[in-house]
């Protein structure tokens, strides 16, 4: 698109739902520019939908939320082979972002856009956020001249649109560093309302989600359907290679059955009140067997009777053993 100077410039804003980006949103937005805010899911967000606290922060501040589903990408491509590596756990932030922005730019056109903008502060992470990171993020996305950050453009050469005036760079900020002093001030004074504090986000960036997603792809190819069970509840490996989630309570139960796919069998006590599982599909009946008897143990059950369970279409009755202790010992090791 290239509009003239008399027409109304719009932006896509890559939204986390977070502080940095709503307030990136609001610097842009206050000066006349339409935003759009975009949120793509590589599917390693929090456990809990978003969605709600998303819109809720584009509400706020008057602009439109759209979605996007790039997980089967994310897995296929940036995942498992990034150009520049992991950070202290399973993240490969900087390919990560550049895909983002690389996607982004793409829909530059069919949206109408003329400009990006992104939440990013100088300093504030570790690895993405150095001031070398963002310019490999940038190079790897070709979007060097067309991405704003406005909560740091003060410190940052300036891009296209406020070279030619679609932005004044006088009205965005100069922070830099972990603080976020003047985030929360802002956030003050322009009235943003139950915003998220600062910290948490992606879950590859989680010390124990790592290990768990390290174990799983020594046994087994990772896919879509699999992210979900890796969120939630106990994880097992058992001795013939399957492997068993057991849920911890009801919203474990929930996001299980929620997850199921041809992939996993689900487990159930028919006669007794006691979690929900999910197994592997190709288990042994070895596998079968001990998943039965781990989630009898977990359930509301007394070790000198037997209990019936449902294992996939499979019906077997199995004794729980008399303690946990001997379920831990398949405990995935964090």
């Amino acid at each position: 698109m290239n509009p003239t100077k008399s027409e109304k410039r719009r932006a896509i804003a890559l939204f986390s739902g977070g502080l940095d980006s709503t307030l990136a949103i609001w610097l842009v937005k206050r000066q006349g520019v339409e935003v759009v805010a975009l949120n793509i899911d590589i599917g390693f967000g929090s456990t809990k939908s978003k969605l709600e606290h998303m819109q809720n922060m584009c509400d706020q501040v008057g602009v439109e939320l759209r979605t996007l589903d790039i997980r089967d990408q994310y897995l296929r491509e940036i995942l498992f082979n990034p150009k520049y590596g992991y950070g202290k756990n399973f993240n490969p932030c900087i390919d990560c972002h550049g895909n983002m922005f690389k996607i982004a730019k793409e829909l530059m056109a069919p949206w109408e856009a003329d400009f990006l903008i992104s939440g990013e502060v100088v300093g504030q992470r570790p690895m993405s956020q150095r001031r070398d990171a963002l310019d490999l993020v940038t190079g790897l996305s070709e979007t060097s001249d067309i991405l704003l950050r406005p909560l740091s453009a003060k410190v940052l050469p300036p891009t296209l649109p406020e070279r030619e005036g679609w932005v004044d760079r006088e009205q965005l900020l100069g922070i830099t560093g972990r603080s976020r002093d003047v985030q929360l001030k802002l956030a003050e004074e322009i009235g943003l309302k139950d915003f998220e504090k600062p910290g948490g986000g992606c879950l590859l960036t989680d010390e124990n989600f790592s290990k768990k997603l390290a174990e799983f792809i020594k046994y087994d190819t990772l896919e879509v359907e699999d992210i979900a069970l890796l969120k939630c509840g106990r994880h097992l490996r058992l001795p013939d290679g399957a492997k068993l989630v057991v849920g911890r309570h009801k919203e474990d139960n929930e996001m299980i059955l929620a997850a199921l796919s041809p992939k996993y069998l689900k487990i159930r006590l028919l006669n007794a009140t006691g979690p929900v599982a999910a197994l592997s599909a190709n288990a042994t009946k070895a596998d079968r067997e001990l998943a039965a008897r781990i989630t009898a143990t977990y359930g509301k059950t007394n070790p000198e009777e037997r209990y019936e369970v449902q294992v996939g279409e499979e019906v077997l009755t199995v004794r729980p053993f008399d303690s946990k202790a001997p379920c831990q010992r398949y405990f995935i090791n964090l």
